[in-house]
């Protein structure tokens, strides 16, 4: 197993770095260090002049730790954002991809790779300084050989024998052969391939499935933002879930419908967990939810 694919970033703990304080232990040592300082002062009470301006040192205290934690998260990979990561990357050698350049005429912005599908790209780079013997570099190099590359897995059958699995990023993952080939071409480099690997390219195998839920909602709440929200949280799971060898549990859809102001969840579809290879992914065709009725 590669370096990266034994490390889940977004499941690490917190560092240490990130210093948590309340405002009332912050507030509570100042009022201390004030009283020794000051002990014949005795007219600390809560609508005191000093009071107030403690309370709001003790404040000003928070908002700057908790900048300093934002700091700090910039200069780490599993919470780095935006152009923080994209800093972040240039020592590894990496750029985000640009998925879709800028329309000026219909004033539509570029569109570029998402943090999470960059990270993991930036996870990858030291194991692409390698020839593409582990798993970690296969997958690295398969990433970035185009920018219709969404997912990558690898096996090896048989010693010498590697197949490079391929998930597109367009429609409902299936690569098209130009995809597959830019994706061979750029693993059959002679500085990537090592020459006893015989490489396959093949496409990801792509199971499709619905999801159709009915939602029963509080009474009190606008139904129809509870289901936006609903619908919101659902695009978001899908778009996270749609990769190789990730499976579709139901817990999970469960989860995401069953958002603030939602008082039952009945899920039609899918009627089991879809599970799937490294080879394959799933690929959610049509979501339909649905608001039944309302209930205390």
């Amino acid at each position: 197993m590669s370096t990266f694919t034994a490390i889940e970033v977004d499941k690490l703990p917190a560092p240490d770095i990130f210093e948590q304080r309340s405002f009332e232990s912050i507030y509570a040592e100042r009022l201390a260090e004030f009283r020794r300082l000051c002990p014949e002062y005795t007219a600390v009470v809560e609508s005191d002049p000093v009071v107030k301006i403690l309370q709001a040192s003790a404040y000003r205290e928070v908002l700057l730790r908790e900048q300093f934690n934002q700091r700090a998260r910039g200069l780490l990979l599993p919470y780095s954002q935006g152009g923080d990561l994209d800093n972040l990357a240039v020592p590894y050698g990496v750029q985000r991809k640009l998925l879709t350049p800028a329309d000026p005429e219909t004033g539509t912005p570029a569109a570029y790779e998402s943090d999470s599908d960059f990270r993991r790209r930036i996870q990858l780079a030291p194991e692409g300084l390698s020839v593409a013997g582990p798993e970690g570099a296969y997958i690295f190099h398969t990433l970035s050989a185009d920018v219709a590359v969404l997912d990558a897995s690898v096996a090896s059958p048989s010693p010498g024998e590697v197949v490079v699995t391929v998930l597109s990023r367009e429609g409902d993952g299936t690569p098209s052969a130009q995809l597959l080939a830019a994706v061979e071409s750029a693993l059959l480099n002679g500085n990537v391939r090592p020459l006893t690997d015989h490489v396959t390219v093949a496409a990801a195998t792509i199971e499709p499935y619905e999801v159709r839920a009915q939602l029963t909602t509080f009474n009190g709440p606008d139904s129809a933002l509870v289901i936006a929200e609903a619908n919101r949280r659902m695009r978001l799971f899908l778009s996270q879930s749609q990769r190789l060898g990730r499976d579709v549990p139901l817990s999970a859809l469960y989860s995401a419908l069953h958002v603030e102001g939602v008082q039952r969840v009945q899920l039609d579809s899918p009627a089991a967990d879809i599970t799937v290879s490294p080879q394959s992914a799933a690929y959610c065709t049509a979501v339909v939810i649905e608001h039944v009725g309302t209930n205390d």
